[in-house]
């Protein structure tokens, strides 16, 4: 009798440790996935719009419809990247997103610069970053994103504040942008993007604002080749932009009407750092571009940028007749005065 109570006991054991190993493979398998990222968004005065989410590194562009004011975005990810929203009025807001995880972003249409985004360390981190910077002054933010990036050089968040400080500058600050992604390399030895611009800044570190046009050479759209030693009418632009990009396309229906007015003395060359030709070809039919267009899909990695020096977007560079550079990263409102005033116009 003991032998048979003993044999069940044994069985019940065994029942249970199956049972048990069957919910705990259940629960694993039902759980949430390890390689995918979502992002759950809700703001306040806005009932449906559209979006535009994408990739800071590929240029890669999704569209999200918002109903209600929500909107929830997921994709696979590999690995951490980094996600730009551009907002219906133009201004755009970083979202770091890593594999498995959930994030949260909650603001009012009205109040864009306050919205909160919680859910990683990156998020949270970026936040705070911007709220707080939200009322001073740009050598202050500046400032404070160099002391940001010296204090976390191994979190995505420092590269982007590198990208956005110091080079998305009118004035970029090549020297000390190599000084400080030297650090964030040191800290993230893996990621691609951060070694691929260590080598871009290594370069441009040198950079002057003036001087002649360095040498360059790149095809466009259509086939035609461009050099420096093609851009030599009275007044030559080269200036960056993108489809997704409103600011950058301004500046191209300026010239575009200017250069109608003076085909033999304006010439401009425009490089797009879209993924895709065909992302902008809209963009140039619509506005009449007929002068060169050059877009190779490498985006910030094309090698004419490095040529040229060129590390942000919107960018440009006038230069005269001998090849000499007059200006560089001019805003839109002075790049159209400087021009029209090249031009004799005023």
């Amino acid at each position: 009798m003991r032998r048979l109570f003993d044999i069940i006991c044994m069985a019940r054991k065994a029942t249970l440790a199956l049972l048990t190993f069957y919910f705990l493979l259940f629960t694993f398998s039902c759980g949430k996935p390890t390689d995918r990222f979502k992002l759950d968004a809700q703001f306040k005065n806005l009932n449906q719009g559209e979006f535009y989410i994408y990739d800071c590194n590929t240029g890669e562009k999704d569209t999200v419809a918002v109903n209600d004011g929500r909107f929830t975005y997921e994709r696979q990810l590999t690995d951490t990247l980094t996600l730009s929203i551009l907002f219906p009025n133009y201004s755009e807001m970083p979202v770091f997103a890593t594999p498995g995880g959930e994030v949260t972003m909650k603001g009012d249409a009205s109040h864009l610069r306050d919205t909160e985004i919680k859910g990683t360390p990156d998020n949270e981190l970026m936040t705070a970053f911007r709220l707080k910077t939200n009322e001073m002054t740009p050598p202050e933010v500046e400032k404070e994103a160099e002391n940001y990036i010296n204090l976390h050089a191994e979190s995505p968040v420092s590269l982007y504040l590198l990208h956005k400080y110091f080079l998305q500058s009118l004035t970029p600050d090549y020297a000390k942008a190599f000084t400080l992604c030297e650090k964030l390399h040191q800290k993230q030895p893996q990621n691609q993007y951060a070694a691929r611009l260590l080598t871009q800044l290594e370069s441009l570190k040198t950079f002057t604002k003036d001087g002649p046009l360095p040498s360059f050479q790149a095809v466009s759209t259509k086939g035609d080749t461009v050099t420096n030693a093609t851009m030599r009418a009275d007044v030559n632009v080269i200036l960056t932009w993108a489809a997704w990009s409103y600011d950058s396309q301004q500046p191209m229906r300026t010239l575009s009407k200017l250069q109608k007015k003076h085909p033999s003395r304006l010439k401009v060359l425009s490089i797009c750092l879209d993924a895709s030709p065909s992302e902008g070809k809209g963009v140039l039919d619509r506005d009449s571009v007929n002068w060169p267009n050059v877009c190779d899909s490498m985006m910030f990695q094309s090698p004419v940028l490095a040529q040229l020096g060129i590390s942000t977007m919107p960018s440009n560079i006038i230069s005269d007749k001998q090849g000499n550079i007059i200006a560089r990263n001019l805003s839109s409102a002075d790049l159209q005065s400087k021009v029209k005033a090249l031009l004799g116009e005023e």
